[in-house]
């Protein structure tokens, strides 16, 4: 890894609207629409041993993003796969065991107006750099999360760049020790956390959120897959704050997070501070899955 002047750790080169650039001399206009609105999209997607997991569903996710911000997408797929797979290259990580590819979109420059400006082009960033895999004591004996008020805008589904209010959640946690903040909307229905999916095993059923207004997780949709594939019961209803503590277990998903077990709520133990037999299914089929390699198609899951 390369440390720039500030002392902020970043990949030594990048991706930057048509040039690969070294991580310190990547520059954005001061008026960039993300930077003074936050008027883009992004999306994150994880290298295993070289290849990307879930390349066509992020893609998925990307186009729908933008398409629900009206922001009109000059690339294909197949350009940004060639951008991910040059930042390999030239970062030496063709191989790495993890490698995270960072991909955002704003509307471009231009001068500060509300309204779409005419005739911009749109700016695209893009960056790889080697993953972090949790500690094996965090993947099996949990970790800490806390719950916060849902105080987000109304398109949550949307990956864009409007996440303050994800942040200051974050940070609550951070603050209490936590590792999470679960999202907790009327009536006490979980929506899911600042920067994950969550689920719970009720009576042996894997039980989710549903989608309604919350993110569209790629790791959500594997897991999902993952449970009907092995014949468990699935239901994706709404889900309590309660309900998490009851179960057998509680567990996070995030393209990072991966699936990682909820070990306290608030405090409180969940499920007794006990492991489902589920869970423990959940995750070493997930890791079978995103281990095979085999070329960038054969990660792709089915469609539910």
């Amino acid at each position: 890894m390369a440390e720039v002047g500030n002392g902020v750790h970043g990949p030594g080169t990048v991706y930057l609207n048509g040039e690969f650039v070294p991580y310190s001399e990547a520059k954005v206009p001061a008026e960039d629409r993300g930077y003074l609105f936050g008027d883009g999209i992004y999306e994150v997607v994880r290298f295993y041993a070289g290849q990307p997991f879930g390349w066509e569903e992020h893609m998925d996710r990307w186009e729908r993003s933008a398409a629900g911000i009206r922001l009109e997408l000059p690339w294909r797929r197949e350009d940004l796969l060639q951008i991910a797979r040059e930042l390999q290259r030239r970062n030496g990580l063709e191989s790495a065991p993890l490698a995270d590819f960072y991909l955002q979109a704003t509307r471009g420059a231009a001068p500060r107006s509300h309204a779409f400006p005419a005739g911009v082009r749109p700016s695209l960033f893009a960056l790889l750099r080697e993953g972090q895999a949790h500690p094996e004591a965090e993947r099996q004996e949990g970790v800490a999360v806390i719950t916060v008020p849902d105080e987000r805008w109304g398109r949550c589904d949307l990956k864009t760049l409007n996440l303050l209010p994800n942040v200051l959640a974050k940070q609550r946690a951070k603050d209490a020790g936590a590792y999470e903040a679960l999202l907790v909307r009327s009536g006490g229905y979980v929506s899911e956390g600042s920067s994950s999916n969550v689920f719970a095993i009720i009576h042996g059923a894997v039980v989710t959120p549903p989608l309604q207004n919350i993110l569209p997780g790629i790791t959500r949709l594997t897991v999902l897959n993952i449970a009907r594939r092995l014949r468990l019961p699935v239901y994706e209803r709404p889900l309590t704050v309660g309900e998490i503590l009851r179960a057998e277990s509680a567990f996070l998903t995030g393209t990072t997070t991966e699936i990682l077990p909820i070990r306290t709520l608030d405090g409180e133990a969940v499920g007794e501070g006990r492991r489902s037999p589920v869970l423990d299914q959940l995750q070493k089929e997930f890791a079978q899955v995103t281990g095979a390699g085999g070329g960038d198609t054969l990660c792709r899951t089915e469609r539910i």
